[in-house]
């Protein structure tokens, strides 16, 4: 959609980024329409999405999901700008798509963003049967977000767990920015700054975790205020663990910057420039700490596999091959190359247990989740029978007693496709 006036007449805009095929499929949407007024045929029901003060729809398109949000343009443009910003970068937030604007009637502009895929509301983990209702767990994923905001400079303005979205990552949870409409972007944030953002969130944790207490859905033994009040610490010692300049002595030099830099990977943070001044009294190192998602492993996973997962996911994908080559190795009594075995490792392995998924359960977890699970369910059903049970067979009592229970995380079109079903 191009143009702005003719005569009198305000022509609607669809402004994208690229690449412009995603948005094709977009345009016959009824765009001068408000969205709650929209045919149900038109949109996707996603149950574990969350609840926002805007309208919001989900449309798919060309195997993908889009969410629509209706917000004053102004809100829009800036954080149409500023979710491109946070892609470009790296920043855990949702990948936005574009806006259209001059719509008829003065209506607000529609933010048009991909669809997170696997990700789930605070409200969605607390219903799970499957116990993702720890709010010690929340809380310590929505800080290390903050914490990764702040280095980059972003001072949100309302975080809250309705404002972030959870995804699985190898058992873990991995936090990612859903609005920012209250978001500003400076060099380096103050202290103080810090202090006020980190305050906001305490309050918002508060009033929702008394929300999930009205409902039902938070444990007895959580006391909301109480496990609010505990944000700030929480922020507090992470920021600390990553920021902080650490004093050695020049015979420690070596293992000391090893061990902060393991330290840092282990937290999920990235290592970028360190700067280390030795002197007579001893040495000082001061890393700077990467605020984008973590990539090794992700980047050797598919180098070796062609296989896109999350950070987590990887490490343990590529802990599995390396298991698998030192047991080809044992039995060629040879050394076998890295890439040899991956490819064994992804055909006899890997691809075997995601083929096997039951076609009713598929889409319940991103494949690579599924994959992870089956071998922590085979670690338990080995300890149980005092011998190794096997993939294969851990597999099996996986999908008939584990993965049914298992609430269903996604309906998209493009997960399906993965999955080799169009259920």
């Amino acid at each position: 959609m191009d143009g702005a006036v003719h005569g009198r007449e305000r022509v609607m805009r669809f402004l994208f980024r690229p690449p412009a095929a995603e948005a094709t499929g977009l345009l016959a949407l009824p765009w001068d329409r408000p969205l709650a007024e929209w045919e149900p045929q038109l949109l996707l029901e996603v149950p574990q999405r969350g609840i926002s003060r805007h309208v919001v729809r989900f449309v798919a398109s060309g195997g993908r999901v889009f969410a629509l949000k209706e917000i004053n343009e102004r809100l829009a443009r800036h954080e149409y700008a500023l979710l491109g910003q946070f892609e470009e970068e790296g920043l855990p937030a949702v990948s936005v798509l574009g806006i259209c604007v001059d719509r008829p009637g003065d209506q607000e502009a529609i933010l048009v963003t991909h669809y997170l895929e696997y990700s789930m509301s605070y409200r969605w983990l607390f219903s799970s049967p499957r116990g993702e209702h720890s709010a010690e767990r929340l809380l310590d994923t929505l800080v290390e977000l903050l914490v990764r905001l702040h280095l980059a400079g972003v001072f949100w303005g309302d975080c809250s767990l309705s404002n972030t979205l959870f995804r699985k990552d190898a058992g873990a949870l991995r936090a990612y920015l859903v609005d920012a409409e209250t978001v500003e972007r400076h060099a380096t944030l103050s202290p103080g700054q810090r202090a006020y953002d980190v305050d906001l969130a305490r309050e918002r944790v508060g009033a929702e975790l008394l929300d999930l207490q009205a409902g039902g859905l938070l444990p007895d033994e959580i006391d909301p205020i109480e496990t609010a009040e505990g944000l700030p610490a929480r922020y507090e010692a992470l920021w600390d663990e990553v920021t902080h300049e650490q004093v050695f002595s020049a015979d420690e030099q070596q293992w000391r910057v090893a061990e902060r830099l393991q330290r840092l990977n282990d937290l999920g943070f990235d290592v970028g420039e360190m700067e280390l001044v030795t002197s007579p009294e001893g040495a000082r190192l001061r890393v700077e700490t990467r605020v984008s998602e973590p990539g090794q492993h992700r980047r050797e996973l598919m180098r070796l596999t062609g296989l896109e997962v999350q950070e987590r996911q990887a490490r343990r994908l590529l802990n599995d091959i390396v298991a698998f080559r030192a047991h080809l190795e044992q039995q060629s009594g040879g050394t076998v190359a890295e890439s040899y075995a991956a490819q064994r490792w992804l055909a006899e392995v890997y691809q075997p247990v995601v083929e096997a998924i039951p076609r009713e359960l598929a889409g319940r977890l991103a494949p690579a989740e599924v994959f992870h699970e089956v071998l922590e369910h085979r670690w338990f059903l080995s300890e149980q029978a005092g011998r190794d049970v096997g993939t294969a067979d851990a597999a099996e009592s996986y999908f008939a007693h584990v993965l049914p229970q298992t609430p269903r995380e996604v309906t998209t079109p493009s997960v399906m496709a993965e999955l080799g079903t169009d259920d």
